[in-house]
């Protein structure tokens, strides 16, 4: 029986999978997407609107100001949640936290909602930072819920299915933003309102399904309710095995807190795996992908075709990245995390290489712009198959029980701070560097992979203490004078 049987036998973890999903990750490529279609209408808002106030006009770069305010407060918003993720996380439990996580969104959809009828632009911005905390909280409870949740041969594949629903929230509202939906002159604050949609779909669902199993043992000490979890989730009375794993994590941890972002710093039985998620949340976002939407409209149109037709091609980027996570999902389980990343970032390395020559030939060669339509979409095809799913995985199998919400606030304060980042400095980028841009990439890319190549180790079908045992041999090996590595062990016995 294939694990793609196996999943669909478990209709419980399914819809847990589903519920968490909607109202988590799909959250955070939904509201990405839907800010791009009514951007004309919001900024001439705001002009209207100041000219009511004060009778005079705003000055175009006052008005683009004002819009990179309300750009920016999505990513500031979720460097905000990314931070509360953890406390929440431990106090409150990962259900639960997804749960309150849905009141950052209706009071989000209210303030948008309303923004026109109360003739305040000041209410978008607000909006958009809760929209941002909503995202932060949810990119790093809902990966921990569903990989704590899911057994062991089908975790990766459960895990990255926050990066299947990222895409599917970011193809949605490219859909939902068209002109002919909600993304017309009239109907654009139900257009940034529309994301409570999703948040009362999961307040509607997800309590009907169980907490973590390893969050009500390991952290709460409740084995009762960690079983009847185990049951819901499993559909089997067969729990023997993997309840004696998490009663063995248990007692690893046993009398041990959880974990402060900066304590995982000062343990240098961590070192190893607090570089490796540093490492691989900042490339997510310093490899370049998000930039790729900056450049489609351009190439497309170049390509020829036309400027109406631009906002359905464009939706097929989207698309690419939705068909290669749902694909990576299938795969990850059995290829491993290490290939997935390792050909991820060498494939985009690549493609950027390429891109950069087409575009410096975009205007010398005919046929140059389809080949830098065809780097877009191939480009975003190699982040999707790799990069975007398995960071995500990553924090919750490298890190133990303790330290896994410490983990995730900081691969989450790397992501969003890295966004903010490139968002701002692309602009000068493309002025300093024109057709050869994407140089920095490039780096960040090629340094990525030669990362994973020498120094990540597969955690591929691996329980958590055998993750945990690979990276503590790691952290602690010391070379000998012969030029041999030793344990700690070893180094003990040697010391006595």
């Amino acid at each position: 029986m294939n694990k793609l049987q196996r999943l669909l036998q478990n209709k419980i973890l399914i819809l847990t999978i589903c519920a968490a999903g909607i109202g988590g990750t799909f959250q955070y490529g939904y509201n990405i997407s839907i800010i791009n279609a009514p951007a004309s209408y919001i900024q001439t808002f705001m002009n209207t609107t100041w000219l009511e106030r004060v009778g005079v006009p705003l000055e175009s770069n006052v008005i683009l100001l004002l819009w990179s305010f309300t750009v920016s407060a999505y990513p500031l918003g979720g460097l905000t949640g990314a931070v509360v993720a953890g406390p929440m996380a431990i106090v409150l439990g990962r259900k639960m936290s997804l749960l309150l996580n849905n009141v950052f969104v209706i009071i989000a959809a209210t303030l948008s909602g309303f923004s026109r009828m109360a003739k305040s632009f000041e209410m978008i911005m607000l909006s958009r930072f809760f929209t941002g905390v909503n995202a932060g909280v949810s990119m790093n409870i809902q990966p921990m819920y569903l990989a704590e949740s899911a057994p062991k041969k089908l975790r990766g594949a459960v895990a990255l299915t926050s990066a299947s629903f990222t895409a599917l929230g970011l193809v949605l509202g490219q859909i939902v933003g068209l002109r002919e939906l909600l993304g017309g002159e009239e109907s654009w604050p139900f257009l940034l309102a529309s994301n409570v949609v999703p948040a009362l779909i999961q307040l509607t669902a997800l309590p009907w399904f169980p907490e973590s199993p390893r969050y009500l043992l390991i952290d709460r000490g409740d084995k009762e309710s960690c079983i009847s979890a185990l049951q819901k989730l499993r559909g089997t009375s067969d729990l023997s095995a993997e309840l004696e794993e998490m009663l063995a994590e248990q007692a690893a941890v046993k009398g041990q807190r959880a974990k402060n972002p900066w304590e995982l710093f000062q343990n240098p039985a961590l070192r190893w795996q607090l570089v490796s998620i540093v490492v691989l949340s900042s490339a997510m976002q310093l490899c370049g992908n998000d930039s790729m939407y900056f450049y489609a409209a351009y190439v497309f149109r170049e390509a020829g075709i036309p400027e109406d037709t631009i906002p359905y091609v464009v939706i097929g980027t989207g698309s690419c990245e939705l068909i290669t996570s749902v694909t990576c999902n299938m795969i990850i389980d059995y290829a491993g995390r290490r290939p997935l990343l390792l050909g991820g970032y060498i494939f985009m390395a690549g493609w950027a290489i390429v891109f950069m020559v087409a575009l410096s030939q975009q205007t010398q060669i005919s046929w140059m712009p389809y080949l830098s339509m065809a780097c877009i979409f191939a480009y975003i095809l190699s982040f999707g198959i790799g990069p975007a799913g398995v960071t995500g995985v990553l924090p919750t199998e490298i890190f133990d029980q303790m330290s896994r919400p410490a983990a995730y606030m900081i691969c989450g304060s790397l992501l969003w701070f890295n966004l903010f980042l490139v968002g701002t400095a692309f602009p000068f980028i493309v002025k300093s560097l024109a057709h050869f841009c994407y140089i920095p990439f490039l780096v960040v890319c090629v340094c990525t992979a030669l990362y994973v190549w020498f120094f990540l180790p597969e955690t591929k079908g691996k329980s958590f203490l055998e993750i945990s045992e690979e990276f503590r041999k790691r952290n602690f090996k010391t070379k000998t004078r012969a030029g041999f590595y030793k344990g700690p062990e070893e180094i003990k016995t040697t010391t006595l």
